[in-house]
């Protein structure tokens, strides 16, 4: 008996020892996993995620944004999109400009060369990064824009890259239409620019100020105001309190704070960088400037089969990247089939009986501008507001069709705004009752760009808070959200407005508004895909195609 015990003692002592064997095993490869799978970076058309194994946030003390009160899952939600674009720059200490990244020197190789490629494939790019003395790159981080091209078709579609934190990085795109189709890749900027991008947006937020006049007959005084101020001096605090959006002006030593006439763009400081930074931000040398082919930069793809098209166009899903495409000008989505309205009266007839609230910067009042311009019977209202602010009216009578643009609360940069056309954007969409005839569009990312992100976080978290409401109260409401955009870059504007800040904002913008049931026209591809230069404000082609999707989720195809 006692012979039978001390054997089965020995059996479940070898079998513990065999568990611990096995568990340091599967640790030490899921450590060897870990430490493989973070050292690629995901970049989309124009950007970069980093990989899931980051952990630990790091919050932004700016205006006490780390002790906002917010519930559970909103500060995980934060969490994730903070932690969704930590841009992996290397801790290398000082780089002498000779040693950052030269776009001149770097270049690409088209991968799995063939002969000819089918429409649906997928094309890989290997892009090599040299510094100024043609030496290879042993580590990551620049910021590239990548796109496919066929100039005789106007045909235009965005890559995605993965950064291997190496000097490597790779670029997919998928073959979208058949003909000689050209791959084009840029540096928008080197890691060593990224690295001073991003100290300004953590030290120096500030770097754009705002101004307000207050005046009580014949007194006027103008003082320094934004989301917050340093300092011990005496403050108005025009902190909105329905949304709680802060906002603060220096108080005038003479006046009440009752006494604010206006709100309108102080200006820009200068001398943010030294000399050394300055020459990581140089027009015409490391500034959105080519990267070229080591070998043939275009492939020849053929058009597939009529069943193997129907079978591709089932197999896109939800996740469908790039989102669409552009063919002889006009932008194909690749979810669902988007309307032409070429004629006015198509527009006329898609918006009659409708009220159209745009909301949000200049980009959307481009669309304001747009639908006056070329649709006659649409009159623009003179509200004797001042130009390029607004609000704006326009109605067509006959049709029963009411426009209206509105810009948004502060931070804008603007002119000028009347104090009390400080309107918040989730403030008005409270305001609104919505149905079956009522359109909402929404823009609001440009203005945000010099601000830590939570800056942002926090203005769509009230806006989406305000559309679910709305959606709630009038499902039949058509919400429309229109992304950012690239735009031109020079040395001054990339420290203010660079596509790397407006790409962080408009991936915190999707991945808030993802299954809220609003609708997206995706400016940001639009703009990444064309032919034309970026601009802030894209050219009428563009805009038109953005037209074309906002009206096509009001008039869809009818099926």
């Amino acid at each position: 008996m006692w012979l039978n015990f001390f054997k089965l003692r020995l059996f479940c002592c070898l079998l513990a020892v065999l568990m611990v064997v096995v568990l340091v095993v599967n640790v030490t490869q899921v450590e060897y996993l870990d430490h493989e799978t973070v050292s690629a970076t995901f970049i989309d058309s124009s950007g970069q995620f980093v990989s899931s194994q980051v952990t630990g946030v790091n919050r932004n003390p700016y205006c006490g944004y780390e002790h906002q009160t917010l519930s559970s899952r909103e500060r995980m939600e934060e969490d994730s999109l903070l932690a969704a674009l930590q841009w992996q720059v290397p801790d290398v200490g000082p780089v002498p400009f000779l040693k950052s990244t030269d776009p001149s020197s770097s270049y690409f190789v088209i991968l799995n060369s063939a002969a000819f490629f089918k429409v649906g494939s997928q094309l890989e790019v290997l892009v090599h990064v040299q510094d100024f003395q043609r030496k290879p790159k042993k580590y990551g981080g620049d910021y590239l824009q990548a796109r496919i091209h066929s100039p005789k078709l106007q045909a235009g579609a965005v890559g995605r890259v993965v950064d291997y934190q190496n000097g490597f990085y790779k670029v997919f795109f998928t073959l979208l239409w058949p003909g000689k189709v050209k791959v084009s890749i840029s540096l928008v900027h080197p890691t060593e620019g990224i690295r001073v991008l991003q100290h300004l947006q953590e030290e120096k937020p500030h770097r754009v100020y705002f101004k307000s006049l207050f005046r009580s007959g014949r007194i006027s005084e103008t003082t320094e105001c934004n989301v917050c101020l340093p300092g011990n001096l005496p403050l108005c605090n025009f902190t909105d309190l329905y949304t709680g959006e802060p906002w603060f002006c220096f108080k005038p030593k003479k006046l009440p704070c009752s006494s604010r006439i206006n709100h309108f763009k102080g200006g820009y400081l200068k001398g943010l960088l030294t000399a050394t930074e300055n020459a990581f931000f140089q027009s015409g040398v490391n500034i959105k400037m080519p990267i070229n082919a080591s070998g043939p930069d275009w492939v020849t793809v053929i058009p597939r089969r009529i069943k193997e098209t129907n079978n591709l166009e089932i197999s896109q899903g939800s996740g469908t990247f790039p989102s669409g495409y552009y063919y002889k000008d006009q932008w194909r989505p690749r979810k669902f089939k988007m309307r032409q309205f070429n004629d006015p009266d198509n527009i006329t007839e898609c918006l009659q009986r409708k009220v159209v609230y745009l909301f949000g910067d200049s980009t959307i009042r481009q669309w304001f501008e747009y639908l006056t311009t070329f649709v006659p019977d649409l009159v623009e209202f003179n509200l004797g507001s001042p130009k390029n602010v607004g609000p704006f009216l326009a109605v067509d009578q006959k049709h029963n069709i009411l426009l209206k643009y509105r810009c948004h609360g502060p931070p804008i940069r603007f002119t000028t705004v009347f104090s009390n056309e400080l309107h918040y954007v989730a403030n008005e969409l409270n305001g609104i009752v919505g149905g079956k005839n009522t359109v909402v569009a929404i823009a609001i990312w440009s203005h945000f760009s010099t601000f830590p992100l939570e800056v942002y976080i926090r203005r769509l978290r009230n806006i989406r808070r305000a559309v679910v409401q709305l959606l709630d109260r009038s499902p039949k409401t058509v919400v429309v959200i229109r992304t950012a955009n690239a735009q031109e870059l020079g040395p001054e504007v990339s420290l203010f407005n660079s596509d790397w800040y407006n790409f962080q904002l408009d991936t915190i913008l999707r991945k808030m508004f993802s299954g809220v049931g609003v609708y997206l026209v995706d400016a940001w591809e639009m703009t990444l895909a064309h032919y034309l230069p970026h601009k802030l404000h894209p050219d009428e082609v563009i805009v038109k195609n953005q037209l074309d999707m906002f009206l096509s989720f009001v008039c869809p195809v009818e099926t």
